[in-house]
């Protein structure tokens, strides 16, 4: 089973647009913009949504999890994680996750192979924004290990600012966080999810300002499959 399984095109989903599914937990929803393999076990990123006193039985990682808390407080036994928490859960990472008032999460699932990755937990919001290269253009790295291509952040653009070309050679993931952004092929919400195929080059730009969730070189760990006919 395929969503979104063609890693060599540009692939588009605003979740604003989208219905919640359920999920085998009754309280937790979610609407997914990317999958390839069994609906419930394999590569899979979503917005997933867990209503007040939702829990989720405990489960095993087996190739990672990334989560970024958009909105309420996730919780598991390790803790609880505000919005804008940012967490990388590697590989043999057990937990048993559950929302006392609900929360909305950015979830990525078997996108991170390897034992050697850290557990990571960041504070997004207790990290400074850094330039990032072009006048009224901001960047918070999140995540980033040797041995790994992929890199994770959060990108922020000033009202009217925008970036020259960007090129993608390992392509790259971005989620609208908040504001619009644009670049020459289309117009992004928030909520809106794009992926850039390997050598894709665009030139982001924000009229009225904009948060990006942005994973750049994460293709090499992600599986192609082709939409099963209906």
């Amino acid at each position: 089973m395929a969503l979104n399984g063609d890693l060599g095109v540009r692939a588009f989903a605003d979740t604003s647009r989208m219905e919640w599914a359920p999920s085998p937990s009754g309280s937790v929803w979610r609407k997914r913009m990317h999958l390839v393999g069994p609906p419930e076990s394999g590569q899979v990123t979503s917005v997933v949504r867990y209503e007040p006193r939702s829990t989720f039985h405990a489960h095993d990682h087996p190739e990672g999890e990334e989560i970024l808390v958009l909105e309420g407080v996730f919780s598991d036994e390790h803790g609880d994680w505000p919005a804008g928490t940012y967490l990388l859960n590697p590989e043999g990472f057990r937990h048993a996750p559950f929302s006392r008032e609900g929360c909305t999460l950015l979830v990525k699932l078997r996108q991170f192979p390897g034992r050697e990755r850290q557990h990571v937990v960041v504070d997004t919001h207790a990290l400074p924004w850094q330039p990032a290269g072009t006048p009224g253009t901001w960047r918070k790295l999140l995540y980033r290990q040797e041995g790994f291509s992929d890199e994770t952040s959060l990108e922020r653009f000033d009202a009217g600012a925008s970036a020259s070309a960007v090129v993608h050679p390992q392509g790259a993931e971005l989620f609208v966080l908040d504001g619009t952004l644009e670049d020459d092929e289309g117009i992004y919400p928030a909520g809106s999810w794009l992926r850039l195929p390997a050598g894709a080059s665009h030139r982001p730009r924000s009229p009225t300002g904009c948060t990006v969730y942005v994973k750049r070189s994460g293709l090499a760990y992600l599986r192609a499959g082709s939409a099963v006919p209906a």
